[in-house]
């Protein structure tokens, strides 16, 4: 639905990020391409394998939609967020 939107408004599609390497991930996540492996392994972010490991536009915005508010520090024991000093 989003490409055929797309391509009705005349955009131009080879201009729209759609999927990312794990190292873009890292980069967007401000974290290393180790730990975006291991949330891919741990099923936590959605991947595919195309010619290397790549993750969807739509994927990594709905992982962190889903994740908002948590704390992923320890991927055994996700929980609530807690901030200390408020």
């Amino acid at each position: 639905m989003y490409l055929m939107k797309l391509l009705q408004n005349g955009d131009d599609i080879m201009n729209e990020t759609l999927i990312y390497t794990v190292h873009e991930v890292a980069k967007i996540l401000h974290s290393s391409p180790n730990y975006v492996y291991k949330l891919i392994e741990y099923g936590y972010l959605p991947a595919i394998k195309l010619g290397s490991i790549k993750v969807l536009k739509s994927s990594l915005e709905q992982f962190l939609i889903e994740n908002q508010g948590n704390d992923l520090s320890n991927l055994n024991l996700i929980k609530k967020l807690e901030i200390i000093g408020q």
